[in-house]
Order: structure tokens, then C-alpha cells, then sequence
């Protein structure tokens, strides 16, 4: 018997990640927002432009 492989279909661990991740994104973002407008460095102007790109890709479902 063949097993058909589907693209787009994704474990359920990597679901489960997803989800957690999507909760969890919004506040991280906002705390670094926050951070970053009162002790601005580079490194926390990188962390939060990284969580805003992941934000995005998990919100407009590219990941």
C-alpha cells in the first residue's frame, strides 16, 4: 500500500508548537517594544525587529 505524502501537512508536535508560540508572541513583542523605547542597544533593536518578523509569519500563516 502507498502512502500519500502531503505537503502542506504538518506533525502534530509542530501544531502544538505553533499554537503555543502564537499566544505567546504578542506579549514578548509588546516587552520588547517597551524595553526597546526605554533602554534602547542594538541588541534589543534586533531581538524585537526577530519577533516582529515572527510574529508576522506566524499571523499571516507563512510558518
Amino acid at each position: 500500500m502507498v502512502k500519500h505524502f502531503h505537503k502542506f501537512k504538518y506533525r502534530p508536535w509542530f501544531q502544538t508548537f505553533r499554537k503555543m508560540a502564537s499566544q505567546l508572541i504578542i506579549p514578548f513583542t509588546i516587552f520588547q517594544l517597551l524595553r526597546t523605547l526605554f533602554l534602547p542597544t542594538v541588541f534589543d533593536v534586533l531581538l524585537l525587529t526577530v519577533f516582529i518578523v515572527i510574529a508576522a509569519s506566524i499571523y499571516l500563516e507563512v510558518i
